[in-house]
């Protein structure tokens, strides 16, 4: 990058000292042929449209261009000089108008003009002698001729050269500091971003990346924190998952594994034993079916490979109807289960998923719920929704875990009440439900007040009888 600023300041130093050094003089010259021109051309207009007007425009113009001036009527000849005390050149520049004459009536272009550069023997530099025809009526010609000295602009290069040089050295020095400066300032936080780049690609998630006070590297810096914050998560919850996948499936098969032993060396021959071994043999059995089962799920329905099959059912009846199935935590365990809800509520969804997500989400609020071991379940109707709130009044979720709950296999900080069986893969199922459903969920939590989790589905008007 500071090569890049050098270069740049070295390439504008260089064209200005090609410009204005060794082109000087040609630029001049070429200017001085243009600037004669353009007079030509406004002395044939004055002439042509006001004569009287013209022997005052071309003292005027004379005067201000430093140019000699002398104009042929009917053959006479009027000179017109800047400096009518310098007569000497004038016979010099008499000596070209036969040149110029003939050149002038070679063209059979009445709007043609003719120059050319001569030196004399008193001048040490160039004079332009230029001719146009005013009027080339036969009989009634008129011919301006122009004699502009090329004062020469060696003095002006040598001035100019000095000066360059001291600008020259100011400017690179300036740009030097200045690209240096610039350089440091932007590449050094992006070598610092790249090195903690490597950092964290070697599993280090814990780095921090720093910008500077540019808004691009801070805006960079921000991202890429986000990112390593978020990798850092993910590699956790993936070790979390292999953690408890391993630890679901080891489990149940190093007691299918000891049972069918037991099986095989001591109950075999007797029916009770063997019988309550073989229970659990399948109850372990059912434990991983269903853990494969629940990961199958939520494979299926990310990649988009179940379709719902969506009807109009009440919401109120499938909810009791899961309720009623956790009767025997009412009467063996002391669970109490509140359920509130409108006389009827309809609503249009895939009843079986739907009863999936409630089913979930009871069975969580029974683990986490508080000592009075209450779950209220309330579906009530808001705007043109009916919102299924289950709630416990157990430990409550912290703030900074509320965004995970819903991740497979995520743990919070809380504790069991009840010790289950569960996959840990049931609210990763019910977000999973509901986003196919498109429909809003979430979860209120309050530490040491329990928690409630909600969604809404949009409701089906009844028909009338």
């Amino acid at each position: 990058m500071w090569t890049y600023f050098a270069a740049v300041a070295i390439g504008i130093v260089f064209i200005l000292w090609i410009l204005q050094i060794f082109f000087l003089k040609y630029g001049y010259e070429k200017m001085k042929i243009q600037e004669v021109e353009r007079v030509g051309g406004v002395l044939k207009s004055a002439y042509l449209q006001d004569s009287s007007q013209l022997t005052q425009k071309i003292n005027e113009l004379s005067v201000v261009n430093d140019f000699y001036v002398m104009m042929e009527v009917n053959r006479t000849h009027i000179l017109f000089s800047p400096d009518q005390d310098n007569a000497l050149p004038v016979f010099s520049y008499q000596n070209q108008i036969p040149k110029l004459k003939e050149k002038l009536f070679a063209s059979k272009d009445s709007q043609a003009s003719a120059s050319y550069k001569f030196s004399t023997s008193f001048e040490k530099y160039n004079t332009l002698a230029y001719g146009k025809f005013l009027d080339k009526t036969e009989g009634n010609e008129a011919i301006i001729y122009i004699f502009s000295p090329l004062y020469p602009v060696t003095s002006t290069i040598s001035i100019l050269k000095d000066q360059f040089i001291n600008v020259t050295l100011i400017a690179l020095l300036l740009t030097f500091i200045i690209a240096g400066y610039l350089a440091n300032k932007i590449a050094r936080p992006i070598k610092d971003i790249t090195y903690t780049a490597k950092q964290m690609g070697t599993g280090d998630y814990n780095v921090t990346f720093r910008g500077n006070s540019f808004s691009e590297i801070n805006n960079l810096a921000n991202t890429l924190n986000v990112t390593a914050y978020e990798l850092g998560m993910a590699d956790t919850r993936q070790k979390d998952l292999i953690a408890n996948v391993s630890h679901d499936l080891k489990t149940p098969l190093t007691m299918v594994r000891s049972y069918a032993e037991m099986i095989r060396d001591l109950s075999g021959e007797n029916p009770e034993k063997r019988k309550t071994h073989l229970n659990v043999i399948i109850d372990e059995s059912i434990r991983m079916s269903n853990l494969v089962s629940d990961m199958a799920t939520i494979s299926a329905m990310r990649t988009a490979k179940i379709e719902l099959k969506k009807t109009v059912f009440d919401l109120s009846t499938i909810t009791a109807s899961i309720l009623a199935s956790y009767e025997i935590l009412e009467s063996q365990e002391g669970y109490v289960f509140k359920f509130t809800h409108p006389k009827e509520c309809k609503v249009y969804a895939d009843e079986d998923r739907i009863k999936q997500v409630i089913a979930n989400l009871t069975g969580n609020a029974i683990k986490y719920c508080g000592t009075d071991k209450l779950v209220k379940v309330n579906i009530r109707k808001v705007g043109k929704k009916y919102r299924l709130e289950v709630s416990d009044n157990g430990p409550g979720i912290k703030a900074e875990e509320l965004p995970h709950v819903w991740d497979r296999y995520y743990k919070t900080s809380s504790n069991y009440v009840r010790a289950t069986s569960g996959t840990g893969l049931g609210l990763s199922i019910v977000k999973e439900i509901l986003t196919l459903h498109h429909a809003e969920y979430g979860v209120n939590s309050k530490i040491d007040k329990g928690s409630t989790f909600w969604f809404e589905l949009e409701s089906i008007k009844p028909q009338k009888s």
